[in-house]
């Protein structure tokens, strides 16, 4: 006699969220900054795992950026077969192509099924500089995509010599860009922010359901909680035991 639970579990079909890192490889990375980074990412990935559940298939997308862009993997990996590659810095700041690039894979052509078939994105934008090329095309392009109009997005400007008025333009809003000053800060963002805004995306409205606003403005309180219940991740409390940058 036919299983009729297991002929259910086989028709239900998981939609997709991609959690995008976009991550700055430039020179001025080098050193602490892109080490922390490269620790954060891999540690937090097993953490991963547990998000999405029996609705929604979490995949990882990893874009880096210096003299150009360049894809990790050339498709999103399951978070359960992904494998975080270290990340190198060296070249300069091509946020525009960064941008670019985003634009053209946000798609049902490139790396995005249907709304039917996904949840929105969430993307994770890290820069310790200024642009070094045009980069306001490529922005423009990206907030055109309708996938981007209804992703959570988050950014954190790496130091002092970070433009989070740029990272803004990128968000669309000053209240989802972080500045953090110390390894350590950065590591606990990575952490928080990879989770939590996995957690939330992977919610089951479609895109088409309007709610989609609602996620991004639950992520900026709930990141907002966060640094002010941590004094590491204050931006105004720039350490004095040699550890800022």
């Amino acid at each position: 006699m036919p299983n009729i639970m297991d002929d259910l579990e086989e028709s239900i079909v998981k939609r997709e969220m991609v959690l995008f890192f976009v991550i700055d490889q430039s020179g001025s990375m080098v050193g602490q900054k892109m080490g922390a980074v490269n620790t954060a990412v891999r540690e937090v990935i097993p953490e991963l795992k547990t998000v999405g559940g029996a609705d929604v298939d979490l995949k990882i997308a990893v874009l880096t950026f210096s003299d150009g862009c360049q894809w990790m993997y050339n498709t999103p990996i399951s978070v359960e077969h992904f494998t975080w590659n270290k990340v190198w810095a060296g070249g300069v700041t091509d946020l525009g192509a960064a941008c670019k690039e985003l634009d053209e894979k946000m798609s049902k052509s490139g790396f995005l099924k249907s709304p039917s078939g996904s949840v929105a994105p969430a993307i994770f934008l890290m820069s310790d500089g200024q642009p070094s090329d045009e980069y306001k095309y490529g922005i423009a392009k990206l907030h055109d995509n309708n996938w981007f109009k209804h992703a959570i997005k988050i950014a954190v400007a790496i130091g002092e010599d970070a433009d989070p008025d740029v990272l803004a333009e990128f968000t669309g809003n000053r209240e989802a860009v972080i500045t953090v000053h110390t390894p350590e800060a950065l590591r606990k963002m990575i952490r928080f922010v990879s989770i939590t805004s996995s957690q939330i995306g992977s919610k089951t409205q479609p895109v088409a359901s309007g709610n989609i606003k609602t996620k991004q403005d639950d992520m900026i309180q709930q990141v907002q909680n966060y640094v002010e219940s941590d004094p590491v991740l204050d931006p105004n409390n720039i350490s004095t035991d040699g550890d800022a940058w």
